[in-house]
């Protein structure tokens, strides 16, 4: 599916905040509010839109230690090892790369000592050759 402007802007607005109200979205567009009703229902019967998820406050996020664990995985691989990481649920994100590094991982866990157990059991995983890990000091944005 194509999309226009409008309906990019109105992607960037629900990424910022899903629940806000069709009207407040219709607002700062400057659409009705049934043509937001509209568009939105489109996006999501075109699957462009697959779910809505929670954001966790700032405040919370900034008490937890993140961290890119970047991962070098042995030749064929991925598949179990992205199932096994699929599994922790101190992971945030699991993402594929170019590079030196074949998948980067955010992870979120409460103390610098839980962050060295996470990137070990990570290690450990079968078809992990190594990893690398950088802990993130600040967000500036997220979308």
């Amino acid at each position: 599916m194509k999309l226009n402007a409008s309906d990019e802007l109105l992607l960037s607005l629900l990424r910022e905040n899903a629940r806000a109200s069709t009207a407040l979205i219709a607002r700062r567009l400057g659409l009705s509010r049934t043509t937001v009703q509209s568009r939105i229902e489109k996006l999501e019967r075109e699957g462009v839109i697959s779910g809505y998820t929670v954001r966790i406050d700032d405040e919370y996020e900034r008490g937890q230690i993140r961290a890119h664990i970047m991962i070098t995985v042995y030749p064929k691989q991925a598949v179990s090892v992205a199932a096994a990481l699929r599994a922790m649920p101190e992971l945030r994100a699991l993402h594929s790369v170019s590079g030196s590094y074949d998948l980067i991982a955010v992870g979120a866990v409460p103390t610098v000592n839980d962050m060295d157990v996470l990137t070990d059991r990570i290690g450990a995983i079968e078809g992990v050759e190594r990893t690398a890990s950088s802990i993130i000091l600040s967000t500036k944005f997220e979308r």
